[in-house]
C-alpha cells in the first residue's frame, strides 16, 4: 500500500485554512504528530496557544474516509461526556496536489503507548478501567444494521450472525491470496463452522470505535492516571459490543490480567456468552492484523500472530478466558 506523504506541510497554506476557524490565526510551526498508513497529521502551533490544532492529511486514495471521520466525531461529540477532538473545518482539496485535509481541535495529553514508558506499571490498570467505561459509553449509541460505516453503514446486514460470517470469510480469502498457511487457514474455518452460531447471540449493533488501542488513547503528563482524549476513528464499524471490547484487549500487547481485567471491570456488566464470544472476535482481530501486516510487508510479526491464530483456533467454545 503507497505510504502518504510524510513531508511537513508549510505554513504557507495551513495558515488560511486555520483561519477558517480563528481569523486572526498566525501558524508559526507545523510538527509532525503520530500518522497512521492512511494519513499522515499535524500539530499547528500558533502565536496564540487558543488557535493550536491539528491538520490531518488524507492520502489521495484515503480521502473518502474524511467523511467517515466528520461524521463520526460529531456523533461521539454530541454525547458531551467523551473527550473526542471538534471538526474545526474539513475540505476535500485543501492541502497540495488537491488533498483532503481535516482541521481538528488539539487534545492535551500524549498517546498512552508513549507516556507509558515513564509510569509505573501500576498506574497502567487504571487507564485501561477508563478505556472500558469509553467503550461502554460509545455502544450506548445503537445502529440500524451491521457494518462498516462511513457517513452510513456499507453493505448493510440484517443480522450479527451473516455480518461476521461474511467477514470471516473475507479475511480468510485475503489470509490465503496473501499466502497464509492453508491448516491454519482451515483450523479456523472449522472453528467458526462449529461455534459460529455464537454469534447469533447479538440482538443489536451499536457504534463501535474498533480501534481503541493505547496508540489512540491520550492521557495527562505527570503520572495523574488521566484519559484526556480518544482519536481515530478510521476504523468505526456497527457491530457486535464484545468485538470492540475484544480488540481493545487483543490490542493491548504486552499488558497481563491487571490490565485485562480493570478493562472489564471498567466496562461493566457482560452476557453470559461474553467469554466464549470475545474469544471468536479475538480470533477475528489476529485473522485480520496478519492479514493487513503481509499485506504492507511488514513480516517482523507475522509469525506471532500466526501462532495467536492457532491457539485461538483450537479453542474449545467453553475455554475459560
Amino acid at each position: 500500500m503507497p505510504q502518504p506523504d510524510q513531508s511537513p506541510p508549510g505554513t504557507a497554506w495551513a495558515e488560511p485554512l486555520l483561519r477558517e476557524v480563528f481569523p486572526e490565526a498566525e501558524v508559526v510551526d507545523v510538527l509532525p504528530r503520530t500518522g497512521g498508513q492512511l494519513s499522515t497529521v499535524y500539530e499547528l502551533r500558533c502565536t496564540d496557544p487558543a488557535h493550536h490544532a491539528i491538520l490531518k492529511v488524507y492520502a489521495p486514495e484515503w480521502a473518502w474516509k474524511q467523511a467517515k471521520e466528520v461524521h463520526v466525531y460529531r456523533i461521539l461529540a454530541g454525547l458531551g461526556s467523551l473527550p473526542v477532538p471538534r471538526v474545526l473545518h474539513h475540505t476535500p482539496d485543501g492541502a497540495p496536489g488537491g488533498r483532503a485535509v481535516t482541521i481538528l481541535s488539539l487534545l492535551s495529553g500524549l498517546p498512552l503507548s508513549e507516556a507509558s514508558k515513564d509510569l509505573d506499571a501500576a498506574q497502567i490498570p487504571s487507564f485501561y478501567r477508563q478505556m472500558g467505561a469509553t467503550l461502554a459509553t460509545i455502544h450506548r449509541i445503537g445502529q440500524e444494521a451491521y457494518g462498516y460505516l462511513t457517513d452510513r453503514t456499507l453493505d448493510p446486514r440484517p443480522d450479527n450472525g451473516s455480518y461476521m460470517r461474511h467477514q470471516f470469510a473475507k479475511k480468510l480469502a485475503e489470509f490465503k491470496t496473501l499466502g497464509g498457511d492453508d491448516r491454519l487457514h482451515d483450523a479456523v474455518a472449522r472453528r467458526i463452522e462449529r461455534d459460529g452460531a455464537l454469534f447469533d447471540n447479538c440482538r443489536s449493533a451499536v457504534l463501535c470505535h474498533n480501534d481503541l488501542h493505547e496508540g489512540n488513547v491520550l492521557v495527562a503528563p505527570g503520572g495523574t492516571s488521566r484519559v484526556t482524549g480518544i482519536i481515530d476513528v478510521e476504523n468505526a464499524i456497527a457491530a457486535d459490543p464484545l468485538i470492540d471490547l475484544a480488540k481493545t484487549d487483543y490490542y493491548s500487547l504486552g499488558r497481563g490480567e491487571p490490565e485485562r481485567t480493570a478493562l472489564f471491570e471498567g466496562y461493566g456488566p457482560l452476557p453470559g456468552d461474553a467469554a466464549e464470544r470475545l474469544d471468536l472476535y479475538r480470533l477475528y482481530h489476529a485473522l485480520e492484523l496478519w492479514d493487513w501486516f503481509r499485506s504492507i510487508g511488514t513480516l517482523g510479526p507475522l509469525d506471532s500472530i500466526a501462532d495467536d491464530i492457532a491457539r485461538l483456533a483450537d479453542r474449545r467454545s467453553d475455554t475459560p478466558w
